[in-house]
């Protein structure tokens, strides 16, 4: 995970992509949805492969097809799994997602090294605006999780997230900002509640 866009190789393939991946607001009657679209049928399609797979190397081979970005041999995903995108996945080494794991990766969900996902998490990039007029427009934001991360069961992820190197999010918690390295989060909206180094909290 050390390229500094992971998604640069399909930036140019739509302006659609582009824009979106920019976190520009996307109208449904804007240029190019019909792409998003399309996509959105595709990601059902591989997700539903995906979780009817028994074979961990035909689940990375599967993934890695359809976001275009090779799944190295030490990632582990456990099926079912749902992609809302699919292109905007990005997976590094060692990585171990437990069932349940929903990623609506539309403003793009990049995973670093040795993370560990409980069952249930949720990485959710798109938000829609407050103005009943405009309810249909989608704002996407990345979501980052760095190095060494333990995210909990049943976590939620809201967009423009980035969770820091060393980090635990604890079960059941709605994360909706930023996460400094090496804490521990929890609650809804998740707070930090102590250094993960430290002996007592």
């Amino acid at each position: 995970m050390t390229q500094e866009d992971p998604f640069s190789d399909i930036r140019s393939a739509a302006e659609i992509y582009d824009r979106m991946l920019r976190g520009e607001t996307i109208h449904r009657a804007d240029p190019g949805f019909d792409i998003l679209l399309g996509d959105f049928h595709r990601a059902l399609i591989y997700s539903q492969r995906i979780s009817s797979s028994t074979d961990y190397a035909e689940v990375r081979s599967l993934i890695s097809e359809m976001t275009g970005s090779v799944v190295d041999g030490s990632v582990t995903v456990v099926p079912p799994i749902r992609f809302e995108h699919g292109r905007f996945s990005r997976f590094g080494r060692n990585v171990f997602v437990n069932a349940g794991a929903v990623f609506l990766d539309q403003g793009g969900i990049v995973i670093g090294d040795d993370v560990k996902i409980g069952p249930n998490v949720m990485f959710v990039t798109s938000n829609h605006p407050l103005d009943p007029e405009h309810r249909s427009d989608i704002i996407s934001e990345r979501i980052t999780v760095g190095r060494n991360v333990w995210i909990g069961a049943n976590v939620t992820v809201l967009p423009g997230v980035t969770i820091g190197d060393d980090a635990v999010v604890a079960a059941c918690s709605v994360v909706t900002r930023d996460v400094p390295p090496g804490k521990l989060v929890m609650g809804s909206p998740a707070r930090v509640v102590k250094d993960v180094r430290a002996d007592t909290v």
